[in-house]
C-alpha cells in the first residue's frame, strides 16, 4: 500500500510539474526544434513534416 500512495505520488508531481511549465511558457508551448529532425528517429534524413526544415536545417516555424 505504501509503494502505491508513493508512486501516485510521484505521477501527481509529475502532472504538476508539467502543468506548470506549460502555465508558465508563452502561449502554453514548449520550447525546443522539430522533432522528426532527430536523428534518431528519423534515420532516412526526410524533411520536417511540420515546418520542411532538413534534419541539419533548424526549425522554420516563424513563431521559434
Amino acid at each position: 500500500m505504501d509503494l502505491l500512495l508513493i508512486t501516485i505520488g510521484i505521477l501527481a508531481l509529475s502532472f504538476a510539474g508539467i502543468a506548470i511549465k506549460i502555465w508558465a511558457k508563452k502561449d502554453g508551448e514548449f520550447a525546443g526544434t522539430c522533432a522528426s529532425n532527430n536523428p534518431l528517429i528519423n534515420t532516412e534524413g526526410e524533411a520536417c513534416g511540420f515546418c520542411g526544415a532538413k534534419p541539419e536545417e533548424k526549425c522554420k516555424n516563424p513563431e521559434k
